[in-house]
């Protein structure tokens, strides 16, 4: 485990926007993206437009992955 959030850009809807996220949500959320048959930038920006505007996207896409894996049975 890393620990340390890395930061990566990504386009939501034509602009580019970097997100923080520890390495192991990064893996994660590649995998949900890939098993969903989705450009990550795409289910990033499906988690963006659904999103309360007060939280960040980072935490938006933490508790994505979360709900996932707790729904993954």
């Amino acid at each position: 485990m890393t620990g340390r959030p890395i930061k990566r850009s990504l386009t939501l809807q034509g602009h580019r926007t970097s997100v923080s996220l520890e390495d192991e949500f990064w893996q994660a959320f590649r995998e949900i993206a890939r098993l969903k048959s989705l450009p990550i930038n795409v289910l990033a920006a499906q988690i963006d437009a659904d999103r309360d505007p007060e939280t960040g996207l980072a935490s938006a896409i933490r508790v994505f992955i979360l709900d996932w894996y707790r729904h993954a049975d």
